[in-house]
């Protein structure tokens, strides 16, 4: 059946992830703002490792409350961990003049580094990171390669639950 992906792997996709959805709502966002056809989506090197490693605590949260608490209890849980987390990496950043996002301009913002305008959007956004991404990564195996002498490359494949 093959053996699940490492902690190390999922990190790597929940990374990938989060950086291309930056990516994704800064370039729709500037479309609904300015009508920029462009669609020219930014962010920075630090959301890979900032997403990569919020979407691993989710993902342990979820294994550990699956079974206990409803979806909707379980995504309000997710969107506070995220509001927390993008505060704190957001203040680290900031001592060393490395934050790159600033939600000064927002109404209701926190010191610059977090805006509870983007409430639904996180809340949304962790919907769809235990939906689709975490469950999905979750059942991703690799196959042990074949006994032979011959070098390959291990596989992907799904399970299903």
């Amino acid at each position: 059946m093959g053996r699940p992906l490492s902690p190390l792997y999922r990190w790597y996709i929940y990374a990938i992830h989060g950086y291309f959805s930056e990516v994704m709502f800064t370039a729709i966002s500037d479309f609904i703002v300015d009508r920029d056809w462009r669609f020219r989506g930014v962010t920075s090197i630090w959301a890979f490792f900032i997403y990569g490693t919020c979407s691993f605590a989710l993902e342990c949260l979820y294994l550990l409350l699956r079974e206990r608490w409803g979806l909707l209890i379980r995504c309000a849980l997710y969107t506070l961990c995220v509001y927390l987390w993008e505060f704190s990496t957001g203040y680290v950043l900031r001592l060393f003049n490395a934050c790159p996002w600033d939600y000064s301009g927002f109404r209701y913002n926190f010191m610059g580094l977090i805006t509870f305008e983007y409430c639904l959007f996180w809340f949304l956004g962790s919907l769809v990171l235990e939906k689709v991404i975490i469950c999905n990564t979750l059942r991703l195996r690799l196959d042990d390669a074949p006994e032979s002498k011959e070098r390959t490359i291990p596989t992907l494949e799904l399970k299903n639950d």
